[in-house]
């Protein structure tokens, strides 16, 4: 998780975190509920219990949405597609796939899984109405839950990537070209026409006085476009660095640092003084590990002066690591995988060098100079 997650733990080994963000949605969601769809719909109520339900229901709410995304990853797993986490955020949730399904067939049945979650407990929810139709806050909570699980099912199916129905749509075309590359730029093509859609009708509405669903429905569709403009952005990338190897854009001389050196003069003269933020590790005259900003950081800074590169590294035998054979695109799965930004080149059992995240990006600079 990033600093930007608050991590809630682990279901089937997944990784569970919320965004700040959600924490501005529940707020909204509870202040809507509370003041208006349950006074509208139960007026005899009292304000206390409006507060309370509204507040149940939105957390049931994104514990619905996790069960969508639980739904996606499940089926993900089954195909041995890692799915390292699940962030619930402003927009509802996202389950993180470590890389593409190996096929139509599974990039069908993983999109379809989540709206297929969602529709059961919409069904479930529906079907629950009559036994608890005489304890109105259950009534009413079933009823919103009923609600918005079929208005997630409706608005996934629309066919724009990144969106389910845009995944399903995705696959459907993946089987007839049998390119994963053009059902994908086709998808999110579609996808950012959804969005500019939206964008549009939202600010229709904005103009027709509904200044507060006009810009909820344009935010929507902003988001849409970005993310189907990035996925767009990624097949570029990949066409780019397709056939590209890690010996490409690797670092021959990666820096190294002394194991004894403490953490104060690593930070001072190699950090912000050579402006890298992550180094080998040498220990007379082999390589034992790699210290990071993320290792130092965890250290407080009173004891950097005392806590030596060794105490903090991670050690060589523990790394991920690539080779100079190895596709760039691999090699960036590979640190995805880990939650890392770099990892070290072996060639013969030896550190010939390391390859970052950023040296992906200076080669990536070059090809698009090259092919401009």
């Amino acid at each position: 998780m990033s600093r930007h997650h608050i991590p809630l733990g682990r279901i089937l080994g997944i990784r569970i975190g919320l965004d700040y963000s959600w924490f501005l949605i529940f707020a909204l969601l509870t202040w809507l509920l509370a003041r208006s769809y349950y006074p509208a719909e139960f007026p005899s109520w009292s304000a206390p219990l409006y507060w309370s339900l509204g507040a149940l229901t939105a957390i049931l709410l994104f514990v619905s949405v996790l069960l969508h995304e639980l739904g996606h990853s499940v089926v993900a797993l089954a195909y041995r597609v890692p799915v390292p986490s699940i962030t619930l955020f402003v927009f509802g949730g996202v389950a993180e796939l470590g890389a593409e399904p190996p096929s139509a067939r599974a990039e069908f049945l993983i999109a379809v899984a989540g709206p297929l979650v969602s529709a059961a407990l919409a069904l479930g929810c529906y079907a629950i109405q009559p036994a608890v139709a005489r304890m109105e806050p259950l009534l009413g909570l079933a009823r919103y839950l009923t609600y918005i699980n079929t208005a997630v099912v409706l608005f996934n199916l629309i066919p724009g990537y990144p969106l389910d129905g845009g995944r399903v749509f995705r696959a459907i075309i993946w089987a007839v070209t049998g390119s994963m590359r053009r059902a994908t730029v086709v998808a999110a093509s579609v996808g950012r026409f959804f969005g500019f859609a939206f964008i549009f009708l939202g600010v229709w509405q904005m103009f027709a006085g509904n200044l507060g669903d006009g810009l909820w429905i344009a935010f929507i569709g902003w988001f849409l476009e970005s993310a189907a403009a990035g996925q767009v952005q990624q097949t570029l990338v990949h066409d780019l660095l397709a056939g590209r190897l890690v010996a490409h854009a690797m670092k021959r001389h990666a820096p190294t640092v002394p194991a004894d050196l403490p953490l104060q003069r690593l930070v001072d003269e190699y950090i912000l003084g050579g402006g890298q933020r992550a180094f080998l590790v040498n220990d007379a005259g082999r390589i034992i590990g790699l210290v990071t900003l993320h290792g130092v950081q965890g250290v407080p800074r009173a004891e950097w002066g005392r806590t030596t590169v060794r105490q903090v590294l991670l050690p060589l035998a523990q790394l991920k690591a690539t080779t100079p054979g190895a596709e760039i695109g691999t090699a960036l799965e590979q640190m995805d995988r880990a939650g890392v930004n770099q990892l070290p080149v072996l060639e013969d059992g030896q550190v010939a060098g390391m390859l970052s995240r950023e040296d992906v990006i200076s080669f990536l600079r070059t090809l698009r100079a090259l092919r401009a």
